[in-house]
């Protein structure tokens, strides 16, 4: 699997009411897209009770069975014309060490991520097992509805991301992305 994000930042003043109605429009046109296990349509609003550094964003995120899904979308129609409406963007990529993803996730209404640094020379091994670990225990324990662990070997980081019914408490944080989820599309 293979996990994969970009982002939009968006002027302060920019009417967010434009990605609503854009997910609201064309989030159904990926349901059952070819070797998509998820879609999140994700976005955040900079706010007074955001920190400083908050942005408006639009930067949906994918889970991907393999990299042919991924590449089919990026050099399909639908990627041409979000490209038209937003620009060019960045396309982080990493690959997936565990997935924890039941059905319920279309019930999902915030997300959170998170990148790690993965120190040099780190037992790969351990570090692998105690995030599927993490993973797991976001689902069974925590309450997320899904969550997902991956890493990406170029600049050696590792990406947390969980799909959540409720806001997540501020103790789930740990200096995450905040996004609201306007629609999940799935296989």
């Amino acid at each position: 699997m293979i996990a994969m994000q970009y982002g939009f930042i968006l002027p302060a003043d920019y009417d967010m009411s434009i990605v609503d109605r854009r997910i609201a429009e064309k989030g159904h046109l990926m349901d059952g897209f070819p070797d998509l296990v998820f879609k999140a349509y994700l976005s955040a609003r900079k706010t007074a009770r955001q920190p400083p550094d908050s942005e408006n964003l639009y930067a949906p995120f994918y889970l991907w069975k393999s990299t042919a899904g991924m590449n089919d979308f990026l050099s399909g129609p639908g990627f041409v014309g979000l490209t038209q409406s937003f620009g060019w963007p960045s396309v982080k990529t990493w690959s997936v060490w565990h997935a924890e993803v039941p059905p319920r996730i279309a019930d999902a209404r915030f997300a959170t991520r998170v990148s790690v640094p993965i120190r040099p020379y780190a037992a790969l091994d351990a570090l692998r097992a105690s995030e599927i670990e993490r993973a797991k225990a976001c689902v069974h324990d925590d309450g997320a509805l899904a969550a997902l662990v991956g890493f990406e070997p170029t600049t050696w980081t590792l990406v947390r991301f969980q799909l959540w019914a409720e806001h997540p408490s501020s103790d789930r944080l740990e200096d995450r992305r905040i996004y609201s989820v306007g629609h999940v599309s799935t296989a």
